[in-house]
């Protein structure tokens, strides 16, 4: 016959385990010394095997009692995470959450899913702050930021990293820029041309610097910055060409203001993901955001569409 406890002789193991008496393990519960020992002799009976030795006024616990105690340990944990769990889906949704990213990211992806959150959790205070990636998780890992919509790769064991994003990385050019008449442009043609790129590293910056190596071509940067508006800016003032995700251009190509081409041989892609601490359960929060985020992805311009024109 398999044996019966139930939880309330856990909690007494468990008591017991830390205040070292059944004397102390009775204040610590608010029960009387023989209600304790009395549940404890039950356990023992039902067991077959003994769970203390006494010694003096002191009590020892036995090889059964402590495999007891860490399963105690173990079922009291699944039921706070459990009732943790119900309590969050059927409370609404409320308080802070504070999230990080990029530019690019604040600029063309928060507005939508901030849009959307607001629409479907209408207490929930969101807040922003606009940061490079390793500055990004640094405030995950104090506290101080709940998530990062950051570009990838994290590889921080204390981080959950959740890709979400692949954004095809263009070549800009003013519309009147020689290169602005094709649609692919081969590397050897960007050898000497003055670029505004992103800044130094930045993810972003490092997928750019690995095609150039690629090719041997040593660009020569004029301008570089965090900033992707100043870089749109600096390529419409004829400074430079630029490399920059098509979310970001996507708006100025269609009304002829800029130009994009893709590089002859080159997918150039960067990839974004969620990232925050991890934990043994996922916050409600953090879950909302991820199914609010899902909803709003597809409205986000990613990639140039097939057989666009690239300038009207």
């Amino acid at each position: 016959m398999t044996p019966v406890m139930d939880l309330r002789q856990l909690e007494i193991l468990q008591a017991i385990a830390e205040t070292g008496s059944f004397t102390a393990c009775g204040r610590k519960l608010h029960v009387s010394q023989s209600a304790i020992s009395r549940q404890i002799l039950l356990l023992e009976e039902e067991l077959g095997e003994p769970l203390f030795l006494r010694v003096g006024r002191q009590v020892r616990m036995t090889p059964a009692a402590e495999s007891l105690v860490q399963l105690g340990k173990r079922v009291f944990l699944d039921v706070r995470e459990t009732v943790g769990a119900i309590t969050d889906r059927t409370r609404e949704l409320r308080g802070t959450l504070r999230l990080s990213g990029g530019m690019t990211v604040c600029l063309y992806v928060f507005p939508p899913l901030l849009k959307h959150l607001r629409r479907v959790h209408p207490q929930l205070d969101v807040r922003l702050t606009v940061a490079m990636a390793g500055h990004s998780v640094q405030e995950i890992r104090a506290g101080r930021v709940d998530a990062g919509l950051l570009t990838l790769p994290i590889d921080d064991a204390d981080m959950v990293t959740v890709p979400v994003l692949r954004e095809e990385l263009l070549l800009v050019t003013m519309p009147t820029h020689p290169l602005a008449r094709r649609r692919t442009v081969a590397p050897r043609d960007l050898a000497a041309v003055p670029f505004v790129l992103f800044e130094m590293g930045s993810a972003t910056r490092r997928v750019i610097d690995n095609f150039f190596a690629s090719e041997s071509i040593e660009p020569t940067v004029v301008m570089d910055t965090e900033n992707v508006e100043i870089i749109k800016a600096m390529v419409k003032t004829g400074l430079g060409i630029g490399i920059v995700p098509y979310q970001a251009i996507a708006r100025e190509v269609k009304a002829g203001q800029l130009f994009c081409s893709r590089i002859e041989g080159h997918e150039l892609v960067r990839e974004t993901g969620w990232v925050y601490a991890r934990a043994n359960r996922v916050p409600r929060m953090i879950e909302e955001l991820l199914t609010a985020f899902q909803a709003v992805k597809d409205k986000l311009r990613l990639t140039l569409p097939p057989g666009r024109r690239r300038h009207a």
